[in-house]
């Protein structure tokens, strides 16, 4: 989520005005997490935000980079009418998603049309000149629904597939159609649906690609999953997806292996703008996650899954506490156990799946 109060601190700021009831300009938000925190630097650089994620994903050395970006990205003032809240990111700001060397950007999600259709041409334009895929929004339906392909040295893929529901609070007047662009939104989580993904994962699916199917669904709030979601991501797997990455919620969800495959039902949000905001703490939205998962690719089976546990402050990420670990640990472990999953804490304060 680098729109909004993030954008404010980079180099080049967006105009702050906001049509929300909580706050009236986006730098409000910078003056609410320095007033938890202390004070930001601005303009800071482009790879200020990340902080030692930079660090571990160069450790860690990931064949792709995959997010979720929750915000549009454009200069537009075509704030969508009747929507509380509208993120924005200034274009020339986009170096702050090339600074992570990120692959691949899924835009299916409940922000990418906060500033009209010409705001959504000039996210996915910003993106493709800046040399980031994206998945699940595009300038027509079949756009939307095409997957971003990345090849790997070793003659194999990663297909990214972008998927939009409405239980993530995307109007159906986003959905993409043949001639209005839009979100690759799902109809719904029926069978029906399940198939036709099936069809499409078919037709592009070769020998050593790992196929993602990365879904915005569900609640902003609570660790519950409802019983669609699982049958869903069940139909997912058995439609050929080999790892269904979930967000939409602004904390960790359980995760889940089903016929060894890896289920993400919620990610959390990585980065936000939400210092120094009260309410749900319980869910402890300043936490973040990198996930690491490590793929067979002649098959799709998970071989394993590590995590490395973050902090938001300053919107800044930084290595989390060992406290803050053990409570990741914790509530990980006691969601994702009914999925047969367990989280264990290593002595490097970073999490692994344990069978």
């Amino acid at each position: 989520m680098t729109g909004r109060g993030v954008d404010q601190v980079l180099p080049h700021p967006g105009h702050p005005a906001l049509r929300e009831a909580y706050v009236r300009r986006a730098d409000e938000y910078v003056q609410l997490a320095e007033q938890a925190s202390g004070p930001i630097p601005r303009p800071v650089d482009f790879t200020y935000v990340w902080g030692d994620a930079l660090a571990e994903l160069a450790r860690r050395a990931p064949a792709v980079r995959i997010v979720n970006l929750e915000t549009s990205v454009t200069r537009s003032d075509d704030y969508w009418a009747g929507k509380r809240i509208h993120y924005r990111m200034h274009p020339d700001n986009v170096r702050c998603v090339t600074a992570a060397h990120i692959d691949c950007c899924v835009v299916a999600n409940n922000h990418v049309l906060d500033f009209g259709s010409a705001g959504l041409g000039e996210t996915l334009e910003t993106l493709w000149r800046a040399g980031v895929r994206t998945a699940g929004a595009g300038r027509t339906l079949a756009e939307a629904q095409a997957p971003a392909v990345i090849e790997l040295r070793d003659a194999s893929r990663v297909i990214v597939f972008g998927f939009g529901t409405a239980t993530s609070g995307i109007t159906r007047s986003w959905a993409a159609t043949t001639s209005r662009p839009g979100v690759n939104l799902l109809p719904d989580l029926s069978e029906r649906t399940i198939g036709l993904i099936g069809e499409m994962v078919a037709r592009v699916k070769r020998p050593r690609d790992v196929v993602i199917g990365s879904i915005h669904w569900g609640s902003n709030w609570g660790f519950a999953v409802p019983d669609s979601h699982v049958r869903f991501a069940h139909g997912l797997v058995q439609a050929g997806v080999d790892v269904v990455h979930g967000h939409s919620s602004h904390h960790v969800r359980p995760v889940e292996v089903f016929e060894d495959r890896l289920i993400l039902y919620g990610c959390g949000d990585l980065l936000n703008d939400y210092e120094g905001i009260g309410g749900h703490e319980e869910f402890r939205a300043d936490l973040a996650l990198l996930f690491f998962p490590s793929v067979d690719v002649s098959t799709g089976r998970l071989r394993a899954l590590r995590i490395t546990p973050m902090r938001i402050r300053s919107f800044r990420l930084g290595r989390a506490s060992r406290p803050d670990a053990e409570w990741l640990r914790d509530t990980l472990d006691r969601e994702s156990r009914p999925f047969g999953v367990r989280v264990r804490l290593l002595d490097d304060d970073r999490l692994e799946l344990r069978s």
